[in-house]
């Protein structure tokens, strides 16, 4: 019997095919071309004996045999990496910054990401408000951070454009006569502090019901009906629905995520490259 020795280039490929939904997004990952990551999957299928991806013009999606193959996938190009590091130098310490309105449902995959990137990666993670971290960032507490555009900054790089609305609770009505109740995230936030300057330029009163530590206290308070919430689609709970034209308030620009960073080449640079073609797929669902 012919042993099937496989291309790890191949096996990596595959699995940012499969974490992504996307070749675009595994080629953003891996920092080569789209046609490259469908060569590599090629080769590995045809190495393997069958089709892993299931690709239309419409959609990705692992086929019976791909889904089987991924989990041993992981462990094969973990193992891979566990034991070049035998040879390796110390590991490499990376403290990166994720605010916690941009990462919302999607942190605990992000974070199980970030944790089986690279054996020889040290990484300290730092949930907090965009303002917080960046200036984390400045005192060089941070190597990186992904983090809504805050004013006065143009040094990171545009890695999506998020869509907001105005959500409540399904079955919510406002109380004719009363200010809007707004369920917001506490100081400093910028899209609080956005969605408070949108709605005192339209001439709308409204009044804070309720003040969270984070996006995710947020959602809950508007699935308990306390208000409604400037939120991206993303992080929305069941049965919160858009209430913005209904109550006729401002529209709400669509808010760049930025990655700032000072990483510029090695294991940290490649983990950043992953987990910014994650969040562009996690924004563009």
């Amino acid at each position: 019997m012919t042993c099937k020795s496989l291309d790890l280039d191949a096996v990596r490929a595959f699995i940012h095919v499969a974490e992504l939904d996307s070749f675009t997004r595994a080629a953003e990952a891996m920092e080569t071309t789209q046609a490259a990551v469908s060569l590599r999957i090629q080769r590995l299928e045809r190495r393997v004996g069958h089709q892993l991806v299931e690709r239309t013009p419409r959609y990705v999606q692992l086929s019976p045999h791909g889904i089987a193959f991924l989990e041993r996938a992981r462990e094969l190009v973990y193992a891979h990496e566990r034991a070049l590091a035998v040879f390796g130098e110390a590991r490499q310490r990376v403290a990166i910054g994720i605010s916690d309105h941009v990462a919302g449902p999607d942190l605990p995959a992000l974070i199980a990401r970030l944790t089986t990137q690279d054996p020889q990666l040290l990484i300290k993670i730092k949930i907090g408000s965009s303002g917080d971290l960046l200036q984390s960032y400045d005192r060089r507490e941070l190597d990186a951070v992904i983090a809504r555009m805050n004013l006065g900054r143009d040094d990171g790089e545009v890695l999506a454009q998020e869509s907001f609305g105005w959500f409540a609770g399904a079955g919510w009505q406002p109380r004719a006569g009363e200010p809007l109740p707004v369920a917001t995230s506490a100081e400093p936030c910028g899209v609080r502090a956005m969605a408070g300057r949108l709605l005192d330029t339209a001439g709308i009163p409204w009044i804070e019901t309720f003040v969270g530590g984070g996006v995710s206290a947020v959602a809950a308070a508007v699935s308990a009906r306390l208000g409604v919430a400037a939120l991206a689609p993303r992080m929305l709970p069941l049965g919160v629905v858009d209430v913005g034209a209904k109550l006729r308030l401002p529209e709400i620009p669509r808010l760049p995520i930025l990655l700032h960073t000072r990483i510029q080449s090695g294991p940290a640079r490649d983990l950043l490259a992953s987990l910014s073609a994650a969040f562009r797929s996690a924004v563009r669902a």
